[in-house]
């Protein structure tokens, strides 16, 4: 039994570390908008 609990809280850990790091990433990184155009072949506007 004491490794079942020493495992889920290792594990614990792990997913508490992802999840301050995702927020972190969230708090201090902004995107950088620019423009995005893509050709569009012209079979598809004939139809």
């Amino acid at each position: 039994m004491p490794s079942l609990l020493r495992f889920l809280f290792v594990i614990g850990l792990l997913a508490g570390a992802a999840f301050v790091g995702m927020a972190a990433l969230v708090a201090f990184v902004e995107p950088q908008p620019r423009e995005m155009s893509q050709p569009v072949p012209s079979n598809l506007l004939n139809k």
